[in-house]
């Protein structure tokens, strides 16, 4: 909780989409994920090209059982990852998917 309020401290000082994902992710961990979800959804624009964002959008939604929109934002921070090692760690998440009994997006 503590670690959310620096980011909010950390958005008021320096605004950007990048700090704003990052408190994003504090909020996951210390209030859940659908929180989380609502503070990154007006950053998609802008962070459209950014695999991060993605990545950590399907995770969110992994997290909440969402997981045929989990799928695609894996797959779109697979296509936007800068390296092999980026979309491979993705990958892993991908994976983790469809080796779980809602594979087929059933949540």
């Amino acid at each position: 909780m503590q670690i959310d309020a620096l980011y909010a401290t950390l958005e008021r000082l320096t605004p950007s989409p990048v700090v704003t994902l990052n408190r994003a992710v504090a909020t996951a961990r210390a209030y859940g994920p659908e929180g989380a979800l609502a503070m990154m959804a007006p950053l998609e624009a802008r962070l459209s090209g950014y695999f991060n964002y993605f990545g950590v959008k399907g995770a969110l939604l992994l997290e909440l059982g969402r997981n045929a929109e989990a799928r695609e934002a894996f797959n779109r921070a697979i296509a936007l990852a800068n390296s092999a090692a980026e979309a491979a760690n993705i990958r892993q998440h991908l994976d983790r998917l469809l080796d779980s009994p809602k594979a087929d997006g059933v949540s």
